[in-house]
């Protein structure tokens, strides 16, 4: 299979055992003299052989019979692409069962499903590591840092030599910033055992926050070396690529990562902004679209995919606003969103609808407690709608606002300010000379 590789990784070599193989264990299986690993073992042969209907099948079967052989439970979940194919299995009542469809709701990305039934099995085993673990997996699919990272930290706690998933826990830290912790747990973990997977993720991730994204590559290529097939080396290689403007190399991981999980959102996303950086916006938007469609709760692709619809290129401002509204519902950390927004709507002259996004945008600055040309533009913005409107009294209030700033912002808003005076004599009169500006 090395020998005639090809440069995807993908082998033209031939088991020419499969056959007498198959043969011998269908034999076996329709005497009735198989036992559940000799099931375990058919169903490997078919699933190679592509019969995977008739490879759930015997997996099932074993899974039923024999119940403790984790690894006929992953074959099986493998086998289970969708909803159906997992619905239609008929398991029998074991606790082995709540494992196995916890694991499949988290293949399937039905993560709050997943969440629950790995909180009910840690009422029986609540001291188990694994299961813990995997509650991290799934939160962090959800994007919950924080609690990814107590879950982590408390997992150290009880197995300070643990390396298993712990470089999951570094992409926290990594999208956190936290250096010293990051450093910290690269160093734990070359101490450990330096020659893991996970081991030389994190110390990539490490080089990668550090900026030194050739030595970055250099480990995470040191993973593949010690397995191929590790996904999340082959995401995070692209990403480095992406760092370094080396698309062609970028396109070949991502590639590589999507051939081993079709159902990485993440090396789809990899894809298109390695697209996007080439200028071929409609590809761009293709493979946009299949990391949405993997991963419809991330704000982050929703607006990835709205950029792309902006461009001069393709220049598909309705479809665009559809995304930004999307990206907005789905808890936009990055708050580019309702901005966005606001600044399509005014262009396109809906004026009402760029007042409400403006005024929801300026909401959210305020309760986050931002500043900047953003919260500018939302005032200046909103005191000459409600001007428009009339509505003297509120702009007044944008307009105050406006003079505690230092640049031309204030010279408008002194200037609305006295156009308004002017137009409604009832208008309080105040001197706008005596509001000082920020320090």
């Amino acid at each position: 299979m090395i020998e005639l590789e090809g440069p995807l990784g993908k082998s033209d070599a031939v088991n020419g055992e499969l056959v007498p193989l198959e043969r011998e264990l269908s034999t076996l299986r329709k005497n009735g003299t198989i036992d559940p690993f000799g099931l375990y073992l058919y169903g490997l042969v078919l699933k190679q052989k592509g019969s995977e209907n008739l490879a759930r099948t015997v997996l099932l079967e074993s899974v039923n019979s024999y119940p403790w052989n984790w690894n006929a439970w992953t074959e099986l979940r493998s086998l289970c692409t969708t909803v159906v194919a997992l619905n239609s299995l008929n398991l029998n009542s074991h606790w082995m069962k709540d494992f196995f469809l916890a694991s499949a709701y988290q293949e399937l990305r039905m993560h709050n499903d997943c969440l629950s039934k790995y909180e009910y099995l840690l009422g029986t085993f609540g001291y188990s590591n694994y299961i813990q673990a995997q509650i991290a997996k799934a939160q962090y699919s959800l994007r919950e840092f924080d609690q990814v990272e107590a879950i982590f930290e408390e997992l150290l706690r009880n197995d300070p030599y643990r390396v298993e998933d712990m470089d999951m826990y570094s992409n926290v830290l990594y999208a956190k910033e936290c250096f010293s912790a990051l450093s910290y747990l690269a160093h734990r973990a070359f101490t450990i055992d330096k020659y893991t997977p996970e081991s030389c993720c994190i110390i990539g991730n490490y080089y990668s926050l550090k900026g030194q994204h050739e030595k970055s590559v250099m480990y995470f290529r040191r993973a593949l070396k010690l397995n191929k097939n590790y996904l999340s080396a082959w995401t995070l290689m692209g990403h480095e690529f992406v760092e370094m403007k080396n698309t062609p190399a970028a396109v070949d991981a991502y590639r590589r990562a999507v051939d081993i999980d079709p159902c990485d959102y993440r090396a789809w996303y990899g894809l298109g902004q390695a697209y996007e950086m080439m200028g071929m916006h409609f590809y761009a938007l293709h493979y946009f679209k299949k990391s949405v469609f993997l991963q419809p709760s991330d704000s982050r692709l929703w607006i990835a995919m709205a950029q792309c619809y902006e461009t001069e290129q393709l220049h598909m401002i309705e479809e665009a606003i559809k995304c930004y509204k999307r990206a907005a519902n789905c808890n936009d950390r990055e708050a580019i969103a309702l901005h966005q927004l606001a600044k399509l709507h005014s262009e396109l002259g809906r004026t009402e609808e760029a007042a409400f996004y403006y005024k929801k945008d300026l909401e959210r600055m305020e309760s986050e407690e931002r500043e900047g040309p953003s919260m500018v533009e939302a005032l200046l913005y909103l005191a000459r709608y409600y001007k428009l409107q009339n509505k003297f009294e509120e702009a007044e209030v944008y307009c105050t606002r406006l003079l505690d700033y230092t640049g031309p912002e204030r010279e408008t808003a002194k200037s609305l300010l006295k156009g308004m005076r002017s137009n409604q004599s009832s208008f309080p009169s105040m001197d706008v000379e005596h509001f000082p500006p920020m320090s």
